[in-house]
C-alpha cells in the first residue's frame, strides 16, 4: 500500500497536488482507524514525506478550534501547536495524557515531515530525495544545478516565538493534566523543542 501511495504521488506533473488529492482522499478513513497503534503504523510507514506531511497537517486542521489556510510552513506547525486542543477522538478509550502524548507525537511527525520536504533534507543516499514537491524530472535538473530548496517567508521564525508558543501549548496541556507530566509526555515536549 504504502509504495503504491508513493507511486501515486509521483507519476503526476505536481507531486503536490496528487498527494493533497490523494490525503483528501483517505483522511476520512484514518479518522476511523479504532487504535493508535494501528494510526501510527500507518504514518510511520508512509513512504512519501509528502503524503505524510498532507495527511498531518489536515488531521491538525481537524483539530484545530479556528482553521487556518495558510500555506504549510514552520509558522503554520507553530499555529497548530496554540491552535489545537487534542485530537478528535478516536474509536478507542484512551486516558486524556495519552490523547496529548499522541497529539504531541504526531506534531514531531509533522515537523520532521515538514523539515524533510521544504526546510533541511537530510542526508540520504536517495539523491532524488531533495525538491520533493517538484516532479522527479524537474528535481533531476534541480540537483544537477546543486539548487537549494527555497525558504518560505513563513518559514522565518525566531527562537522567541517558539518559546511562546511551547510555554503556550505546556499552560493549556498543564490546565487539563496537572502537574507533574507523565515521562513520556516530558520526552516528547524536549524532543519538541
Amino acid at each position: 500500500l504504502q509504495q503504491m501511495l508513493s507511486m501515486a504521488v509521483e507519476v503526476d506533473r505536481s507531486p503536490t497536488c496528487s498527494s493533497r488529492k490523494i490525503a483528501d482522499d483517505i483522511f476520512p478513513f484514518i479518522l476511523n482507524i479504532p487504535l493508535r497503534s494501528q494510526r501510527e503504523a500507518l504514518l510511520n510507514t508512509m513512504e512519501s514525506q509528502l503524503l505524510r506531511c498532507r495527511l498531518l497537517e489536515l488531521l491538525f486542521q481537524h483539530s484545530c478550534d479556528v482553521p487556518t489556510a495558510s500555506s504549510m510552513s514552520l509558522d503554520k506547525i507553530l499555529y497548530f501547536l496554540s491552535h489545537s486542543y487534542l485530537l478528535p477522538q478516536f474509536q478507542d478509550e484512551t486516558a486524556t495524557w495519552q490523547r496529548w502524548d499522541e497529539m504531541l507525537q504526531y506534531l514531531s511527525l509533522l515537523l520532521l515531515s515538514y523539515q524533510t520536504l521544504w526546510v533541511v533534507p537530510l542526508p540520504t543516499t536517495f539523491p532524488l530525495a531533495e525538491h520533493l514537491r517538484s516532479s522527479i524530472s524537474d528535481r533531476m535538473g534541480l540537483i544537477a544545478q546543486k539548487a537549494k530548496p527555497r525558504l518560505q517567508d513563513s518559514d522565518d521564525i525566531s527562537q522567541l516565538d517558539i518559546e511562546l508558543k511551547m510555554n503556550d501549548f505546556i499552560s493549556r496541556m498543564q490546565d487539563t493534566l496537572g502537574q507533574p507530566f507523565p515521562p513520556q509526555i516530558q520526552e516528547k515536549l524536549f524532543m519538541l523543542q
